[in-house]
Formats: structure tokens, C-alpha cells, sequence
């Protein structure tokens, strides 16, 4: 059986993404516009509501397509790894506008489908750390008596806490404090 209409343009997706990414950095979610966003894209509106049917559905298309994965390659060494991680973690925040990380947390309060999308995204990363972190614990470099998961929280929130409250610089010497902070100096 012939498919009904014309083939969907393979660069309709990217233009209304790159878009929306566009509103979202000029006036955050709310001031999200789908019909700014169709005309920035040079489509129909009603292109962009069959894709996508509300404004929140549109959101989690651009989260799911800005999920980079943070570099990182994983080495014999524990705490290479965890620096690497964090770092790395560190270098892909600095480079997000805090406005729009602040504005997605908000709008996944608000709404439940961004919501999942967004705890998706945090969760996949969160378990990444955590495996890192359970193997630093392996080799002796963190207390077995401590949660893996709670220590990534109190290696990530500060990240989120400067980037978010304080807007003081996400660097790589601020991630090696962290570091150093959970697992002491570095032997020599």
C-alpha cells in the first residue's frame, strides 16, 4: 500500500528544534511561542502540532536532542575517572545558558511530560556517576559506609548550586576541589 501524502522533510525536525532552542534561550518556556517557532523554521504550524501537539511535547523533543553525552572515557584509575567525569560534567554545564536549565526545572515542576523527560535525562546521568562512584569505593578511595548515590549528589549539587544561585565560574579547578574535598589530596 502507497503511504498518504508527502514524505516528512528530514530537515523539518532540526529547523523547528533549532527554534525552539532559540525562543526558549530568548524568553525561557513561557515564553515559548509555537507559532514564533513555525515561522522561525519556515514551516506550517500545522506541520509542527502534527509532530508535536502541544508546546510541552515540543520541549521534550528539544531535551531529548540535546542529550549529549558528556565525554568521558573510562580509564584503570578510580579517581581519574571521577575527576574526568566531573569535570566533564562541569565544562557541559558552563556551556548550557543557566536561564533555560533553570526554566526546564521549572516547567518540569509544572508539567508532568517534561517533567519525565527531564528526571530521564538526570537519572541516566545520575547512574553513570554513581557507577564511577561505586568504583572508587571498589578501590578503597570512599568509605564503604557511604552511598554512592548521595555522594554524587554532593559532587553534582554544587555544580548546580553555582550555576544556578551563586552564577560563580563552573571550572575544572572548582571540580578538582570537589574532588578533593570527597576524597582527600591526591598521593604522590
Amino acid at each position: 500500500m502507497v503511504g498518504r501524502g508527502r514524505p516528512r522533510d528530514a530537515g523539518v525536525e532540526q529547523r523547528v528544534l533549532a527554534a525552539a532552542l532559540n525562543e526558549i534561550r530568548q524568553g525561557g518556556y513561557a515564553g515559548l511561542s509555537v507559532e514564533r517557532v513555525a515561522e522561525q523554521a519556515g514551516v506550517a504550524k500545522t506541520t509542527l502540532y502534527r509532530r508535536w501537539p502541544s508546546k510541552a511535547e515540543l520541549v521534550v523533543a528539544l531535551i531529548i536532542s540535546l542529550r549529549e553525552d558528556v565525554p568521558f572515557e573510562p580509564t584503570d584509575d578510580p579517581r581519574r575517572d571521577l575527576t574526568g567525569l566531573v569535570t566533564a560534567i562541569a565544562t557541559n554545564l558552563a556551556s548550557t545558558p543557566p536561564a533555560l536549565i533553570a526554566d526546564l526545572a521549572a516547567a518540569a515542576a509544572r508539567e508532568p511530560r517534561v517533567g519525565e523527560s527531564v528526571r530521564a535525562l538526570w537519572a541516566e546521568r545520575h547512574r553513570a556517576v554513581t557507577a564511577v562512584v561505586a568504583k572508587a569505593q571498589d578501590a578503597g578511595l570512599v568509605l564503604d559506609h557511604v552511598s554512592p548515590a548521595v555522594l554524587v549528589d554532593q559532587l553534582v549539587g554544587p555544580l548546580y548550586y553555582r550555576l544556578l544561585v551563586t552564577g560563580e565560574p563552573l571550572t575544572t579547578d572548582y571540580a578538582r576541589k570537589l574532588i578533593r574535598s570527597v576524597l582527600g589530596p591526591e598521593e604522590s
